[in-house]
């Protein structure tokens, strides 16, 4: 995970005018800047109860996504740009690669994966990759044995060593999500017309997605290097985001918010500029992926090598205690994803990236059980 040591202060923008456009009930005004919302006010969530591994062999696995009927997962790995089908009880397959992808030397390679929700109908899964000119996001076609039918949906995403970004997830409303890191140009994150340092929204066609509040793909903006995504029972979309040096966030999604890099790092007071939900020092979190079980947040984290819980609460923005498992137990966390039809989690590592210093074939995928 990398941090650069290097910070641009760029003056701060005009508060956001109200979003003309509502997005599946997402849409709320932008503008005035939220005060941090750590009262503790959220219900109470069920503690995780039992960790389990379910597959070895992994080498820096990175995305994770169920077929809709939860009878197998699809799992990528970043270095490799093979996809693997994993059954419930850790039995993997690999069914193919992505075509036209390559790594940065860091954070970079075959990332996210998103199974389209009518799978069943379309057989379409979603990836987001490194390639030779930038960060993509493409789509194939899994037939249950194979992988085939690479098309390109989205080019231009601006690529580097390190701040890829690099999830993908379905919302409620049937359209993609996608984080972009700012590839190292803190500038892109607060400029509406690039694709980096954003959360973009888009058919599964691959075009901008009707509503979106800046009429492009840009969902919401001011992000560093965001890499988890994941939507609450209400349909609320929280982010969890790599700082630099001092705050690291998990943030509460709305369209045409600006989220503040690379003028705020954690909670400010600039105008304009929207707070996280909660933060953390960089060294107890370094977040990845995110997951959503029993009215909390789950978050992997990588330096901080623990998987921290936040509660939510469904009524209002507030959320709780935030409360920290298996530290130091397992090394870097990247990826934690939600079982299909049950109070479940799978949890992967990756120790085996630069940072991790553990051998190929190191990482693990673990259940774990939650209440």
């Amino acid at each position: 995970m990398y941090r650069n040591k290097s910070r641009r202060t760029l003056l701060s923008t005009a508060a956001l005018a109200g979003a003309a456009a509502l997005v599946a009930g997402l849409v709320q005004p932008a503008g005035a800047t939220e005060p941090p919302d750590t009262r503790g006010t959220a219900a109470a969530a069920g503690a995780p109860t039992a960790i389990t591994t379910i597959s070895t062999g992994w080498s820096i696995p990175w995305g994770t996504s169920w077929l809709p009927d939860g009878s197998t997962a699809l799992v990528t790995e970043r270095n490799s740009f093979k996809v693997f089908k994993v059954t419930p009880a850790g039995a993997r397959t690999q069914v193919g690669t992505v075509p036209n992808s390559q790594t940065t030397g860091g954070e970079g390679g075959l990332m996210g994966v998103a199974v389209d929700p009518d799978w069943a109908q379309n057989h379409y899964v979603y990836f987001m990759h490194t390639s030779s000119d930038g960060n993509r996001i493409a789509r194939m076609t899994y037939d249950g044995t194979t992988l085939t039918g690479y098309q390109a949906l989205l080019q231009g995403i601006k690529k580097n060593t390190y701040h890829n970004g690099g999830r993908l997830a379905f919302g409620p409303d049937g359209y993609l999500y996608a984080t972009t890191g700012d590839a190292q140009t803190t500038s892109s994150a607060q400029d509406r017309n690039s694709l980096n340092g954003k959360i973009l929204r888009m058919t599964k066609d691959g075009k901008a997605a009707p509503g979106n509040p800046f009429g492009n793909y840009v969902f919401s903006m001011g992000h560093r290097n965001p890499q988890g995504i994941a939507f609450d029972a209400q349909g609320r979309l929280w982010e969890a985001e790599l700082g630099q040096n001092s705050r690291d966030e998990l943030n509460l999604i709305k369209p045409g918010l600006n989220y503040g890099w690379p003028t705020c790092e954690g909670t400010c007071s600039v105008s304009g500029m929207t707070n996280p939900k909660k933060t953390w020092g960089v060294a107890e979190a370094s977040p990845s992926g995110i997951a959503i079980v029993d009215g909390a947040v789950y978050m992997a984290t990588l330096r901080g090598e623990r998987l921290w819980q936040i509660p939510i609460n469904a009524g209002n923005e507030n959320v709780g205690t935030a409360q920290a498992y298996y530290v130091g137990s397992y090394g870097r966390l990247r990826a934690v994803t939600k079982v299909p039809g049950a109070n479940q989690l799978w949890l992967s590592t990756t120790n085996a990236d630069g940072n991790g210093g553990e051998p190929a074939g190191s990482d693990k995928i673990f259940r774990v059980t939650i209440g």
